[in-house]
């Protein structure tokens, strides 16, 4: 796991990733409380792990698509 992206792509990533974990923590919240339907409970969690590897891309400056070759925008 080369580093393979710049200090503008690791902060967005971090800043992504930790904004996703905070609204997939929101839905597990509100989902606990039964102010949402059961599946908000998949969806928070689908965005708390997608978040967590975004905080983890962007802390380790590794892209998993730039890794498989293609090109990103940042």
């Amino acid at each position: 796991m080369q580093c393979n992206i710049d200090q503008r792509g690791r902060v967005a990533r971090i800043v992504t990733g930790g904004l996703t974990a905070l609204i997939g923590a929101g839905l597990l919240a509100a989902s606990r409380t039964g102010a949402l339907p059961s599946w908000a409970v998949w969806a928070g969690l689908g965005c708390l792990a997608g978040g967590g590897f975004a905080i983890f891309e962007g802390v380790k400056g590794w892209c998993v698509m730039r890794a498989m070759g293609f090109k990103t925008p940042m």
